[in-house]
């Protein structure tokens, strides 16, 4: 046998495409790569893709005659603001694997108003590529169906069961969600909402459906015995891998605040025409962006409050929003509580009004800061609260912070907590029941069960648990 080795090492075969090119070439190939992606998710393209789903959006509203609901903050950009019957806060995250939950925070029940009024509605969301549908359509929202058809008419069992698209939730998983079910039933009676109140807004069980732009028809088979939920996924579903050559985004809405630049729904729909020309340069887009901005912040600084009934009572307490080029409210009050930095407060004795109500400033900045130090702010509200409850026996309060959302929330709960008994009914001391996040969590029930976009961050619950539980005197 002859040897045929030399000694040198033989010759190895490219295992991958970077090994083909030099490192250079490799780097600008990269660059290159980079550069095409960035241009397809421009605004341009977003904007553009957003409004071609919008077509089928407004399809899908005119072939079942059914009002449309945006479920925040992706939804809004598919519906043209005067389409837009109303908003929804279902998070994707309640229907991941293994953590599906209903949310004692987002109640939806305003959802409830529209469906009865229209007998159903079609919530609208969008997912970005590699999913036909988001966790919040496919699972989230029957979740919340079968919970409040348990709940509101208990003695329909056929309408208890979950009902999940095939196509998408497995067998497992789908008996796996129906398994805590009656878990979730249970935390939901455990805030001792009013339930009789509530099935005065819904007469029939619901019945959720699904359209996306794969469906073969837009026409969802209604049940006469049922309100139609119907879910609607506004973009079509693209390979994950993508293709890059009519520049489509799938769920080009999500996550706008990575590239929208501050531009809103309602702005773009202000001025899509002008946002889909498609002969901007970037130094036009950002001063159409700068336009579209000051167009909304010439908008009315403050919106009226939203009531909020404590429990049962039929003294209203006020949540909204305040800033500082505008703060009074056509509601007589007794006290204004705001969290803001500084605020210029216009005295209702300034326009000639009789009655001018206390003011407290709890000075705090704006996000995750301002949460953080509401906790030393606290304490101040007991004089307060208590100096006006001398007064009266049902102070009108009205709580009060930039977005109207989260430090005004929490501020409204801790008064709550403090003054108002599990009958709604206004105390002058702090009350002397233990303090519990369970007893916490019902007196938050109240708010989200009236305000809607009610939305604490968690750092400012944890401020206002970390203050209660120290039960001030």
């Amino acid at each position: 046998m002859v040897s045929t080795d030399t000694g040198e090492a033989p010759d190895v075969a490219p295992t991958s495409i970077d090994s083909l090119i030099l490192p250079t070439a490799s780097h600008n190939f990269s660059r290159t790569l980079s550069s095409l992606k960035q241009s397809r998710l421009s605004i341009q393209n977003r904007l553009t893709s957003i409004y071609e789903d919008s077509q089928f959006v407004q399809n899908v509203s005119d072939s079942q005659n059914l009002p449309l609901v945006a479920n925040e903050r992706c939804g809004s950009w598919y519906i043209p603001t005067q389409k837009k019957m109303g908003s929804a806060y279902f998070k994707s995250t309640d229907g991941h694997q293994g953590q599906w939950k209903f949310s004692l925070r987002r109640l939806n029940f305003q959802v409830l108003d529209i469906i009865e009024k229209f007998d159903g509605c079609i919530i609208v969301d969008s997912t970005r590529s590699g999913k036909s549908m988001p966790d919040a359509l496919s699972k989230t929202v029957p979740i919340w169906c079968a919970i409040m058809n348990r709940l509101l008419f208990p003695g329909k069992a056929e309408s208890h069961l979950l009902h999940t698209p095939p196509s998408v939730v497995g067998q497992s998983e789908h008996s796996q969600i129906g398994a805590r079910l009656d878990g979730f039933l249970d935390n939901l009676k455990g805030l001792d909402l009013d339930v009789d109140g509530l099935r005065e807004k819904l007469h029939r069980p619901l019945r959720v459906e699904w359209v996306t732009q794969a469906s073969p028809s837009y026409n969802c088979l209604r049940n006469p015995a049922y309100h139609s939920v119907i879910c609607c996924t506004a973009s079509r579903q693209e390979a994950s891998s993508g293709t890059w050559t009519d520049g489509y985004i799938q769920g080009a809405g999500d996550d706008s605040e990575g590239w929208s630049s501050g531009l809103t729904p309602a702005a773009f729909w202000q001025n899509s025409l002008l946002w889909l020309s498609g002969s901007q340069e970037q130094s036009e887009i950002a001063e159409l962006l700068t336009k579209s901005n000051a167009q909304e912040s010439m908008l009315p600084s403050t919106s009226q409050p939203t009531a909020i009934y404590p429990s049962n009572s039929k003294w209203p307490l006020f949540i909204g929003r305040l800033k500082a080029k505008e703060t009074s409210f056509s509601i007589d009050l007794d006290g204004i509580i705001t969290c803001d930095e500084f605020v210029s407060y216009t005295s209702p004795e300034a326009t000639k009004n009789v009655h001018s109500p206390p003011f407290l400033l709890l000075e705090s900045q704006t996000g995750k800061l301002g949460s953080r130090t509401l906790r030393n702010q606290l304490p101040r509200l007991k004089p307060f609260v208590e100096k006006i409850a001398l007064q009266t026996q049902h102070p009108r309060l009205l709580f009060t912070c930039s977005t109207g959302r989260d430090l005004s929330v929490g501020v409204a709960l801790t008064v709550l907590c403090l003054y108002f008994d599990n009958d709604g009914m206004f105390n002058g001391a702090p009350s002397p029941a233990p303090i519990t996040k369970d007893y916490i969590r019902r007196r938050l029930s109240w708010i989200v069960a009236s305000k809607h976009d009610a939305n604490p961050a968690r750092a400012t619950l944890q401020s206002v648990n970390a203050f209660l539980m120290e039960r001030p005197r």
